[in-house]
């Protein structure tokens, strides 16, 4: 691997967009989907093949830099909390305020500590993060849960990690692939991964966050994604979340800063049964709540076998 690539690959720091609109959508769908699944007894071994830090401070210096929490998690906690939200969306709230004491939202946590407050005794984590320095950091923010056996991190490439632990002992999974995809190959390496995972492991649940942005290969991830579940004989959901134009950058924005993410999508193999409705409520809020022109939109579509 050349060492412009590494260079690109190590440059992503998920602390600059902590609580955005993009984190909204994915931990509001990741919430829904652990609950419906720890509804059974049997254990269930979540893998985060790119878990980054794992805890994230909303006033420290990265957060701050781009305030992305600004447009995502802070339009939906008090005090711009709207009276009533979809239940989904309630929960996922609920989720990040437990994170923190008194008014103030200053503390978001990512995927990993997510799930860990939602897994039982009987059940594992296991998070993949190659980046050496929020590797160290997921990693001590770990060690502060005293979780035992129960969560392992693991520094390396959680596209070629995750093999080794599908199918799991229990034979229940929940796989959540969301990598920063500033490299092109990112979005051949997903659908590679989830080829072979269906190979490996077919019942289990595949969960895949990807940016949409004006690049051929984010437009046709979801399409090479629903393919690959349909030749399974799989049923798939894909939600995708729209909170402004990508074509121009918003009012007020400073000359020669990047206008920022303008949407993003989740695609679900295996998706609960329950998913469908919980979206369905939620995502027509998250459009109007974090909108930021006139062109935030919903999108909502799955297949059955």
């Amino acid at each position: 691997m050349r060492l412009a690539t590494i260079g690109r690959m190590f440059s992503y720091r998920h602390a600059f967009h902590a609580g955005n609109h993009a984190d909204v959508l994915k931990h509001t769908v990741l919430i829904a989907t652990l609950q419906h699944l720890l509804q059974k007894d049997a254990a269930l071994t979540v893998l985060d093949t790119h878990a980054g830090a794992g805890l994230y401070r909303l006033d420290g210096d990265y957060a701050s830099t781009s305030a992305e929490s600004a447009d995502g998690i802070l339009r939906l906690v008090p005090p711009a909390a709207p009276a009533a939200l979809a239940p989904a969306l309630q929960d996922y709230v609920d989720m990040v305020r437990a994170f923190n004491q008194g008014e103030a939202t200053r503390v978001y946590p990512g995927s990993p500590f997510i799930a860990q407050r939602l897994l039982r005794a009987q059940d594992r984590l296991k998070l993949f993060e190659l980046h050496p320095t929020d590797a160290r950091a997921l990693a001590g923010n770990v060690a502060q849960l005293d979780a035992g056996r129960q969560v392992a991190v693991l520094a390396q490439d959680g596209f070629e990690g995750a093999r080794q632990f599908l199918p799991p002992p229990s034979r229940r999974a929940l796989v959540l692939c969301d990598p920063s995809y500033e490299i092109k190959s990112d979005y051949a390496r997903v659908q590679d991964m989830l080829q072979d995972a269906l190979k490996r492991f077919a019942t289990g649940v595949y969960a895949v966050w990807y940016p949409i942005i004006p690049r051929p290969e984010a437009h046709e991830l979801p399409r090479r994604l629903k393919t690959l579940a349909q030749k399974a004989g799989k049923s798939w959901l894909h939600a995708t979340l729209t909170v402004k134009s990508g074509k121009t950058a918003p009012a007020g924005t400073a000359p020669g800063r990047r206008p920022g993410l303008p949407a993003s999508g989740m695609f679900l193999i295996n998706p609960p049964f329950t998913l469908d409705a919980a979206l369905r409520a939620a995502l027509p809020q998250m459009a109007e709540l974090l909108a930021q022109d006139r062109h935030a939109a919903w999108t909502l579509e799955g297949g059955a076998p």
